[in-house]
């Protein structure tokens, strides 16, 4: 699969890139999307998870792109797997993200909407033309990384092909049918080592878990995806299909 052009223009010496003055907006989205904008619109931080930015701004400035499109077995969700090699998070299933460039602009407006774009074509090739944002959600933590995460929602409303652009950073890229993420039979809650527990998903040949795994319980709960599941089903993070 072809990754699409990236472009970048010096005018008047200041660095600009293609993402422009990304807009947030809600105009012309399918109606299967409306429970997830309202979802977007109510939830609360500490309803997302108890991990918070620290109050002295401490902390990477991140964002990730949680990007909705429409397969054939109906809405679906665009997931990556990090490499093996990374330092942070290595070889975990993730939405498309990383931390925030000085070009993306200032992290407390349209930065991270920027930076989502970014990371998303760098890393699966995608064309960020194609993709309407939507929505934000509060900022959120992860203490393991230290990062500082923004989820910005997509609509992938003219869909391109998408692959791993990096293998020394992407181990592969997929899309999961959001059906398969509210099967009951697909969902567990993972444990790690230090022995917290959280929600997980069983689905691709992967075991999604921690920070992304989380976003998505959360969101399928406040959109009422959700279908009652066994959380006493457990499963360790070396689990494999």
């Amino acid at each position: 699969m072809t990754r699409a052009s990236h472009t970048h223009d010096i005018q008047d010496g200041t660095h600009h890139t293609r993402y422009g003055d990304p807009v947030v907006t809600k105009a012309g989205l399918p109606g299967w999307l409306d429970p997830v904008v309202r979802a977007v619109e109510t939830v609360q931080p500490l309803q997302l998870s108890r991990f918070l930015p620290p109050e002295d701004g401490a902390g990477r400035q991140s964002a990730v792109l949680i990007l909705f499109g429409e397969g054939e077995r109906g809405p679906e969700l665009l997931l990556m797997e990090r490499a093996t090699s990374l330092r942070s998070h290595a070889g975990q299933p993730s939405f498309p993200g990383g931390s925030l460039d000085p070009e993306d602009g200032d992290p407390k407006t349209d930065g991270p909407l920027r930076a989502a774009l970014r990371e998303a074509e760098e890393e699966t090739g995608l064309d960020p033309r194609g993709v309407q944002l939507f929505g934000v959600l509060p900022k959120l933590y992860i203490p393991v990384s230290g990062f500082v995460v923004t989820p910005v929602l997509g609509w992938w409303r003219e869909p391109t092909p998408v692959d791993a652009v990096d293998l020394n950073e992407t181990a592969r890229v997929f899309t999961v049918p959001v059906a398969d993420l509210t099967d009951p039979a697909n969902r567990a809650t993972a444990v790690h080592p230090s022995g917290h527990r959280g929600p997980a998903f069983l689905v691709e040949s992967a075991l999604v878990w921690g920070f992304t795994a989380g976003i998505i319980d959360r969101l399928l709960h406040y959109a009422d995806w959700e279908l009652p599941w066994d959380r006493d089903k457990q499963v360790p993070l070396d689990w494999r299909a």
